[in-house]
């Protein structure tokens, strides 16, 4: 037995995705592929007699988590820290609701396999309204493509071999909710054709260029992140937008060959673990 417990999920930036809804959220998600970062979240779960959650110290109100505490039948204290951009298409409340599973599952001894928490996470997170398949892409690591929507009972994930450099820079944030719940069928078009792309040559070069052409039809690239991607293509490099989020990733130094100051990390390699 122990008091706490501590996991890190790594970051998620979504290149391209497609939408399926299903009234069992566990079977919801969606298709597509994307990086998961060594950039990631910490989160720490201690027992407690009432509920509280933080967020890189200030207190935050997560859907996600919630829902994930109410289904294994706790009341904690979760805190989670990230130097990660919030609400930028990092994955955020995805991370918050995986880790939150993990570190639950060995604070309060729920004994669940890993298929089992990661499928509570994600039918949280679609519940919230924030993700479509961030946990599962998180639980796997490096470059995951999404052949399948839904928790592990439903999907079924390849992945790009490789673990690049990966730059971003982040200009300001976009609702997910708004985008996933409205009118989704130009988007998962769009998604779909990416994914065929994908798999046809799994590179990350192959990915960023996807990822480039979803962005622009599925008319989610913004005119701004359009600017700034050109300046990577223009400088020899590859970048795209984050998903969703006014966030622009590129392979390799895209982004500081073209100007710009940017964070940087490698892609994962272990997917969500406990610390």
């Amino acid at each position: 037995m122990t008091d706490e417990a501590t996991a890190f999920v790594p970051g998620h930036v979504t290149g391209f995705f497609t939408v399926h809804r299903d009234d069992d959220p566990t079977a919801s998600g969606s298709q597509g592929a994307g990086m998961t970062l060594a950039d990631g979240v910490s989160v720490t779960v201690e027992r407690a007699t009432d509920r509280r959650i933080a967020l890189n110290g200030q207190p935050a109100s997560i859907g996600a988590v919630e829902t994930v505490l109410e289904t294994l039948g706790v009341e904690a204290a979760v805190v989670a820290e990230t130097d990660l951009p919030i609400g930028s298409g990092f994955g955020i409340s995805g991370a918050m609701a995986l880790g939150t599973a993990l570190a639950t599952n060995q604070v309060y001894e729920r004994a669940l396999s890993r298929n089992e928490l990661v499928t509570i996470a994600h039918g949280a997170d679609v519940q919230a309204g924030t993700g479509l398949g961030d946990v599962v892409a998180q639980a796997a690591g490096g470059m995951p493509i999404r052949l399948e929507p839904g928790g592990p009972q439903h999907n079924a994930i390849d992945a790009v071999p490789y673990r690049p450099r990966v730059e971003y820079v982040t200009f300001g944030e976009l609702d997910t909710g708004e985008v996933i719940g409205g009118e989704t069928e130009l988007i998962s078009k769009a998604g779909t054709e990416a994914l065929s792309r994908l798999v046809s040559e799994p590179t990350p070069e192959q990915f960023a260029y996807a990822s480039r052409r979803f962005a622009r039809e599925s008319r989610l690239l913004t005119d701004h992140l359009r600017e700034v991607i050109q300046d990577v293509n223009e400088a020899g490099g590859d970048a795209a937008m984050a998903m969703l989020g006014e966030t622009v990733f590129a392979l390799g130094t895209g982004l500081s060959d073209a100007g710009y100051d940017p964070d940087a990390c490698r892609v994962d390699a272990a997917g969500a673990r406990l610390v």
